[in-house]
């Protein structure tokens, strides 16, 4: 205040009116104003405005805690799904090895069974060949000692068909094979 002063009496040496509008009791006054009217603008104007930024401040520490935790839930999840994306992983490549196994196992017991197949035909054309061949030999051994009989009939000038006959044939013809 006492600056107030000084500046209203250097003004030009003339008395100071705190009345005068004009001079310097305008600014007194306004100063007087402001200072008695500012604990009712604090209370009525400053303080709605503070508690709407300290409810702002508050808001927003609890947003940037909550984005927070999210983040770390999210981290969180993140983690877990990569935990059983892994296992998953293994779990397929587990299954795959195994079936790959398993096909290899049943591709092994096909062609050991076809084999079996294959060997067991074999042995059995083998032996219907030896069937077939001494089917063949015996027809053909009937049909000399026929033949031979026919000839020696021819040759004697008679009929040469008893059993007899026949079964020397046979045991000449028999040996005759045993020897070759």
């Amino acid at each position: 205040m006492p600056n107030i002063l000084v500046l209203a009496l250097s003004e030009g040496g003339s008395s100071f009116n705190p009345l005068d509008p004009g001079g310097s009791g305008g600014m007194l006054w306004t100063w007087v104003i402001f200072l008695v009217a500012l604990p009712f603008i604090w209370k009525v104007v400053m303080g709605p405005v503070t508690t709407a930024l300290m409810a702002r401040d508050a808001e927003a520490l609890a947003a940037i805690e909550s984005a927070e935790r999210a983040s770390k839930e999210a981290e969180k999840a993140r983690a877990d799904i990569e935990v059983k994306l892994g296992e998953a992983q293994a779990g397929a490549a587990k299954l795959l090895s195994e079936a790959r196994e398993r096909a290899e196992a049943r591709e092994h017991e096909i062609v050991e069974l076809a084999k079996k197949e294959a060997e067991e035909l074999r042995a059995r054309a083998k032996a219907d060949i030896e069937t077939a061949k001494d089917q063949a030999l015996t027809a053909i051994r009937a049909e000399v000692v026929d033949l031979t009989l026919a000839a020696a009939g021819q040759v004697l000038k008679r009929r040469v068909d008893s059993e007899d006959d026949r079964r020397l044939v046979s045991e000449l013809v028999s040996t005759t094979k045993a020897s070759s």
